[in-house]
């Protein structure tokens, strides 16, 4: 293979590895931030995790000498952060109050399919594969959220969590959405967005009144979770500068797969049968619905 033509092969799929990068550390950051949100205040824990990841990606923006974005990018990774803090401290609560392998497909489904409405909405109809989606979408939602017998339901007998993280889901949509209008490097636009959604968390946590107190096992979760978050969120906006925004959609939205596996290897969690149907069908419409 000439030396140019790996060149073109490695740079057509280095968005793909960047996001499937993402994938794996979004995925292990939600199981670990849900675990830890069980025993801690989910804003609280949240604008913790948020404080780590921004040192950490603060200092990897000065180490490598990384240029300010511009004023637009700026305000635009605001903009993204500010909505994705809140979402995902509204996320772990759904992770810690219900089942993670139910609540994470839910979350992903949303935040995947409002960007490809968007995205429809300027550029035309969807395909044929998008409709199929949609389609899967609904059967996978209500076969998550059919009542049970027995399980962590609610009082109406539906799963607990699934509102808040149909929420969650709205708020990831809208990062998705902003924080591809900002360019730069994606370390220093990370950083930046982080030191909005800490901000954002810790005004929840002043006006809730929440205890300012972490155990020292749910601060080392919650250090961990801010890690691994940030530096997913660095690695999709690579993708997203590097490639197309849907295929980078399109891939990080798989990430319930890893929080689901995890939950199954550490926490034994179960699921009937019908719902593990509905899991299934919700991972795989992800995909669907983010091809226009």
């Amino acid at each position: 293979m000439l030396p140019s033509t790996r060149v073109s092969l490695s740079l057509q799929f280095a968005p793909a590895a960047y996001s499937i990068g993402a994938v794996f550390l979004w995925g292990a950051s939600d199981f670990t931030g849900g675990y830890g949100a069980r025993r801690a205040n989910a804003f609280v824990l949240t604008a913790f995790s948020h404080l780590c990841g921004c040192v950490l990606m603060l200092a990897i923006s000065f180490a490598e000498h990384a240029p300010l974005p511009s004023r637009a990018s700026i305000l635009w990774s605001i903009a993204a952060s500010s909505m994705g803090g809140f979402s995902l401290a509204l996320f772990y609560r759904a992770l810690a109050s219900g089942q993670m392998g139910l609540a994470a497909p839910v979350a992903a489904l949303i935040g995947a399919a409002i960007p490809t409405l968007a995205d429809i909405a300027l550029e035309g109809a969807p395909s044929r594969w998008s409709v199929a989606g949609f389609a899967l979408a609904v059967l996978a939602i209500w076969l998550i959220t059919r009542p049970e017998p027995q399980g962590q339901n609610d009082a109406s007998g539906h799963p607990t969590g699934v509102g808040l993280a149909a929420l969650a889901g709205v708020g990831f949509a809208g990062f998705y959405l902003c924080i591809h209008q900002a360019t730069g490097s994606p370390v220093f636009i990370a950083a930046i967005g982080r030191i909005a959604s800490f901000t954002v968390t810790a005004v929840a946590v002043l006006a809730t009144r929440a205890p300012m107190r972490l155990s020292a096992p749910s601060a080392g979760l919650g250090m961990l979770a801010g890690f691994l978050d940030i530096t997913a969120s660095a690695l999709f906006i690579y993708a997203t500068q590097r490639g197309r925004l849907d295929e980078a959609v399109v891939i990080t939205s798989l990430y319930p797969a890893v929080t689901v596996l995890l939950a199954r290897m550490v926490l034994k969690e179960h699921f009937s049968r019908w719902k593990f149907v509905g899991l299934l069908a919700a991972l795989a419409a992800v995909p669907l619905i983010s091809t226009s």
